[in-house]
């Protein structure tokens, strides 16, 4: 065997491996998926052929066991906030939080705003982040304001993106299921409704799942157990936590309280009933005013609000120290806390400026008034890549919002917030570049924020559909592709007529992406009724027609079942009802759609059995020619494909493999929508398994790769390297199909162990690359896969036998192999037609000359005409005639041909029957690729 090959970013893994990293930190220092550390964890135990990870870090490099042998200092612990101060006292709540988490399944640490709930979720995080194989998740929630997008929040700080057929929940669920991990939930209370029937369903379906979550009131759902969080302890006076917190924030702004003033500010603490967050604010005074202007300042404020409960009073001290902060406060810079209270992420001080820079505050004047805000702890300021950002802790924002109703300001300012949503929203639709994804992230939640608060007021209708459109553009680009769908569907309902009736064109061209024929075939039949009630007729034709054919042409990627035939079928005639004679994109769809329906050219699950091959080929050719004239890329390719569909139907491999390329070229030159990304990601599809069944390997691997490169398709690595793989396959790269292998295994695991016509292909070549090393029970394993990820009749008849017939040939057993291939191909037409045929006829033969079959020769010089014109597959014609009449010189050419082609395996394999001094040759061919010794006659 060879020395295995371990990739550049494999090896970046193995050396943080060998720092006994989790997946989560070498995910975090790498900045890459999660998933793609696991993928690259599994090809290295199988490559140095070691049983676990800690055998793996044995394996790491020299320098860096030395770095981990040296004491390091202190690091942020990955997927954690780095905090911008110490945290100080609560030793005994940190030591019962840190045991309930280890311990239960959810712990929601309860308490008032302000207590310090989230310093101290923070805190016991870090301490038991190593008790966790797969790390700590942070989710913080305050940006969050619809609660159905908990799951995405959550998505995004574990770095999981969208699934195609599947909800962001789903996805996380999936993503979690294995794992032994915390995720850490702040500030739940303004999305409860959302993360308790979140939570539920995560909690039962991921057993290895803990979460600490914090929020004012508990979540209410089942296996909660609840912490309440107390202020920090006023024992001991002026060794007490509330004090040393003080002196500590007190020294952080330039002097420390003296010894002798400890009691005085331990009296202070106990006013301020030892809330965190009061004690801070205070403590950011200091410098100031000093012990006496303190003393004097909140005394006033706590006379005006004494009385009443306890814990209310507790509440009652933070709110005093905010108005008693405020009213310190000069005009202008009241005015900026109370206006920047819109933001909901942390903002720029340009963005401050657009949004809270008039009177009585200038623009100008705004930058200034940040520094002094943050100076007195009002504010938090947080560097990132993409500038300086300022942040208010959710109390202090809540308290802002209250001050800017007071104020009689909300209105305007919020105004003003969508006003720059917009703008930001634009420059980012004109914009790309490295740090476009950055500047997204940093604005997404003030846009989704923006556009929930004008969708809920009708005079703001018109911006909140601009916002939608360009927030589902937005979404899509960064491949949320379930958001983007939603954002579509949400600007149809802003907007009416001809507007509502694009937006929803354009939801069903994501909803293709994200391979839900269902959510499809509905968002062109509500495009057609919205295009009707505007007086469309001929666009509403155009969506009755793709309503009708995404039935058919996706019926594969329909969750629930079909739509009838009849429902079809009458959908397609009112379309021909609405199309007249002057629209060519109406008659172009229209056509299209009779090609799918009645002429069943893309062989739908529903399709009628009893259309000819020429009626479909000819149906399929109409459709091509007028969607040429209507001059759409997207109904060009679409037909295109028919037409694809028709002439492997017919048996034209050739011509099917031309019209498949040929949608590749149409398609890179138009403009991009979610339409054309979903008819490219398919044309990509069909290229390379046409190419595959041309012979045309090098090609099927450009467009196999070139698929799983496709952004839509970055978590569903089943899918993405499908084509692949099967062309790997067939060329003999092992190592290459066992490594894609471990990405297509966990996709298609973490998908739901989802059927489809690529992905029973795909894992059966993995079988075969397994029986071609001779390890038969990883053969019998992904065979098993096979039955469950594509259909078994394909299997029985159709690829199954191809691969089935290679390893039986590659063992030597040339009659179970002629079994496998027994039925003509007329027989088995359905199943071989498309892919399939050409390896089918020419195995066939080679089978019939090496089991001494009577009829060798006439099988040989059928397959000959069948196969005519692809490389590989003349090619082992070649070989099985020369076996036949043991024609060595002849036998030679067909080992050039394979090599030529990009076929090594059959290369090797032909040195190896070709026997003598080419048997080592062949041998040492088949060692390089990683096969076992072939069994020869």
């Amino acid at each position: 065997m060879s020395t295995p090959v371990i990739s550049a970013r494999e090896t970046d893994v193995l050396a943080l491996l060998g720092e006994h990293l989790s997946n989560a930190e070498i995910a975090a220092r790498l900045f890459i998926s999660v998933r793609t550390v696991e993928s690259h964890v599994s090809s290295l135990l199988r490559k140095l052929e070691v049983p676990d990870r800690r055998a793996l870090s044995r394996r790491a490099p020299g320098p860096a066991r030395a770095e981990q042998e040296r004491p390091a200092p202190a690091l942020p612990v990955p997927g954690l906030p780095a905090p911008l101060t110490a945290f100080v006292g609560r030793t005994r709540e940190r030591g019962r939080l840190a045991e309930a988490v280890t311990e239960r399944r959810l712990v929601t640490a309860v308490g008032l705003g302000g207590v310090g709930k989230t310093r101290l979720a923070l805190a016991v995080a870090a301490q038991v982040a190593g008790d966790f194989a797969d790390g700590v998740w942070f989710v913080d929630l305050v940006p969050v304001t619809d609660p159905g997008r908990v799951g995405a929040a959550v998505a995004a700080a574990m770095g999981v993106g969208e699934q195609p057929g599947r909800g962001i929940d789903d996805v996380v669920v999936a993503a979690l299921a294995d794992r032994q991990a915390l995720l850490v939930l702040d500030n739940c209370e303004q999305v409860r409704d959302g993360v308790a029937p979140f939570l539920e369903r995560l909690l039962v379906a991921c057993p290895g799942i803990r979460v600490l979550a914090t929020s004012r009131a508990r979540l209410m759902v089942p296996f909660e157990w609840v912490f309440p969080v107390p202020p920090l302890s006023r024992v001991g006076g002026g060794e007490s936590e509330a004090v040393a917190l003080f002196l500590e924030r007190a020294a952080a702004v330039g002097r420390t309280p003296a010894p002798a003033e400890r009691d005085q500010v331990a009296a202070l603490c106990e006013r301020l009933d030892g809330m965190a967050l009061a004690i801070e604010l205070a403590a950011a005074r200091w410098s100031t005013l000093g012990l006496d202007g303190l003393t004097a300042g909140l005394s006033d404020q706590l006379r005006i609000l004494a009385g009443g409960p306890r814990a209310d009073g507790r509440h009652r001290s933070v709110r005093a120290v905010l108005d008693w902060s405020h009213d310190l406060l000069e005009p202008q810079d009241r005015a900026l806390l109370r206006r920047v209270s819109a933001f909901v992420a942390p903002f720029t001080a340009e963005a401050a400026a657009e949004v809270a820079g008039f009177a009585p505050l200038e623009s100008a004047a705004v930058a200034d008034g940040l520094g002094r805000l943050a100076e007195q702890s009002l504010l938090a300021v947080t560097p990132s890549d993409t500038g300086t950002r300022y942040q208010a802790l959710e109390t202090l924002r809540q308290y802002g919002t209250e001050r800017l109703a007071d104020a009689g300001e909300l209105d305007d300012v919020r105004s003003r917030h969508l006003a720059w949503c917009l703008a930001g929203a634009a420059c980012l639709q004109e914009g790309g570049g490295p740090d476009w994804r950055a500047r997204f992230d940093a604005v997404a939640e003030d846009l989704r924020a923006a556009l929930t608060w004008a969708a809920g007021r009708p005079e703001q209708h018109a911006d909140a559909c601009r916002l939608a459109l360009s927030m589902a553009g937005l979404a899509f680009t960064r491949n949320l592709l379930g958001e983007a769908q939603q954002r579509y569907e949400q600007a149809a309902s802003l907007a009416s007529g001809a507007d509502a009736a694009a937006a929803l064109r354009q939801a069903a061209g994501v909803a293709g992406c994200r391979r839900l024929g269902d959510d499809m075939y509905r968002l062109h039949r509500a495009a057609a009724e919205a295009a009707r009630r505007a007086g469309d007729a001929a666009g509403a034709a155009r969506d009755l027609a793709a309503a009708a054919t995404a039935a058919y042409r996706f019926s594969s990627t329909f969750i629930s079942p079909v739509p009838p035939v009849d429902e079809v079928t009458g959908l397609l005639a009112a379309a021909r009802e609405l199309t007249g004679d002057d629209d060519p994109a109406a008659e172009a769809a229209l056509a299209l759609a009779e090609a799918a329906v009645v002429a069943d050219a893309f062989g739908a699950v529903q399709g009628a059995p009893d259309n000819t091959a020429p009626d479909t080929v000819a149906c399929a050719e109409r459709a091509v020619g007028l969607a040429r004239l209507a001059g759409d890329p997207v109904a060009r390719s679409a037909a295109l494909d028919a037409l694809s569909g028709a002439q492997s139907w017919a048996g034209e491999s050739f011509a099917a493999a031309a019209a498949a390329r040929a949608r590749i070229d149409i398609l890179t030159s138009a403009p991009s929508t979610p339409a054309r990304t979903h008819e490219l990601i398919d044309a990509l599809a069909m290229a390379a398994a046409t190419a595959i069944g041309a012979g045309e390997l090098p090609a099927a691997r450009q467009w196999g790769r070139q698929l799983a490169d496709q952004p839509p398709l970055a978590e569903v690595g089943d899918h993405a390297t499908s084509w692949l793989l099967v062309a790997d396959a067939f060329a003999g790269r092992a190592d290459e199909v066992l490594t894609s292998s471990v990405r297509f295994l966990d996709a298609w695991e973490q998908a739901g162990r989802q059927r489809s016509f690529s992905l029973g292909p795909a894992a059966a070549s993995v079988a075969m690359i397994h029986g071609l090393r001779g390890d038969h029970e990883a053969r019998a394993t992904w065979l098993t896969i096979t039955d469950r990820a594509g259909s078994k009749e394909d299997h029985q008849h159709g690829h199954g036998a191809v691969f089935d017939a290679m390893v039986l040939l590659h063992h030597g057993d040339a009659h179970a192999a002629l079994e496998r291939v027994a039925p003509e191909p007329e027989q088995v037409w359905k199943w071989v037609c498309w892919v399939w045929l050409h390896w089918y006829a020419a195995l066939r033969a080679e089978a019939a000359v090496l089991a001494g079959h009577p009829d060798a020769r006439g099988r040989v010089a059928t397959a000959r005409a069948v196969v005519a014109g692809n490389p590989v597959a003349t090619a082992l014609v070649d070989r099985a005639e020369a076996l036949l009449g043991g024609d060595l010189p002849r036998l030679l050419t067909a080992a050039a041909a394979f090599e030529a082609a990009g076929c090594r395996y059959q290369w090797a394999r032909t040195l190896l029957l070709a026997g003598g001094e080419h048997t080592a040759a062949g041998a040492s061919g088949l060692a390089a690729l990683g096969l076992a010794p072939m069994a020869v006659r």
